[in-house]
């Protein structure tokens, strides 16, 4: 990759000052009718968990694979419920899953974590109604970093089984794709050792071969520079694989995955519609992959 780039970026030490979980979550979640199977163990070995939100009556729907932000280091399935419930009211099974973080792991067991939770979700979505053949990834901030890996980088999703170009998607909220090299002493240990920082961004991997990409990102977002998603969305272009972007002015940190609560009043009400548009772009890639 570019050399100039790589040292400028270096001199970010901001770049992901604060990916903490979503702070709006408690309060602007409420339950919209679906049902949700809580607390699946997929993983025996690591415990790991998941949730699944099921519309009413659910079959065959679209299925989303969804991973929490925290900067590696906290956020929990848990703490999106209110992602799981919105998205199922739009007639899609989600899937909230989490993943082990540092300290205790480094980089890639958190990604390793997230293909497993790809494999079980193949392996039995469909009791719970949802199609293991329209499936996404999607996730806000670290969590959108991993989904980015399992879409774009072939060899998590290969070593559980799964080809990453059947993907049928990849949403991603305000994610760090393209932070490396980092002064932050926290990051470069989450990613150690250096050998590891090139292949920890989702840009080094981009040929043109990869599901299609919707990322969103706040113009104004303090924590994880808006270009990030501009830098992978240009990558990708330029290699001449299929990309959408939503830049928005006024959009925080925050209110990227939080617009998809029950109430975004805190957040105001960006155009387009996030949420409209996240719907728009998984009908339209899950009809693509039914044909």
């Amino acid at each position: 990759m570019n050399a100039l780039r790589f040292f400028l970026i270096g001199f970010a030490a901001v770049l992901l000052a604060a990916c903490e979980p979503n702070e709006f979550a408690n309060r602007l979640d409420r339950d919209l009718g679906n049902d949700v199977a809580k607390n699946i163990i997929f993983d025996d070995a690591t415990g790991l968990k998941l949730d699944v939100y099921t519309p009413h009556a659910a079959r065959n729907a679209p299925t989303i694979v969804f991973w929490a932000g925290g900067r590696w280091t906290t956020g929990t399935k848990d703490e999106y419920a209110f992602v799981g419930q919105r998205l199922a009211s739009e007639s899609f099974v989600v899937v909230i899953a989490d993943y082990r973080k540092y300290p205790k792991v480094r980089f890639p067991a958190f990604v390793e974590d997230a293909a497993k939770a790809v494999k079980w979700v193949k392996s039995n979505i469909a009791k719970y109604g949802g199609s293991p053949d329209k499936l996404f990834v999607m996730g806000h901030s670290a969590g959108a970093h991993i989904a980015a890996m399992l879409a774009i980088d072939p060899e998590f999703l290969k070593a559980v089984g799964i080809d990453n170009l059947k993907l049928s998607g990849m949403i991603g909220l305000a994610g760090p794709y393209d932070f490396m090299p980092t002064t932050d002493p926290q990051l470069r240990d989450v990613f150690y050792p250096p050998e590891n920082f090139e292949q920890s961004q989702p840009t080094f991997f981009v040929d043109g071969r990869n599901p299609p990409l919707l990322l969103i990102h706040g113009q104004d977002d303090e924590d994880v520079w808006v270009k990030n998603t501009r830098n992978l969305a240009d990558a990708v272009r330029n290699a001449g694989g299929p990309v959408e972007t939503l830049i928005y002015d006024k959009l925080s940190h925050s209110c990227a995955v939080a617009v998809l609560s029950t109430s975004s009043i805190t957040c105001g009400h960006p155009q387009p519609d996030p949420l409209r548009e996240i719907v728009r772009f998984v009908r339209a890639q899950a009809k693509t992959t039914a044909q």
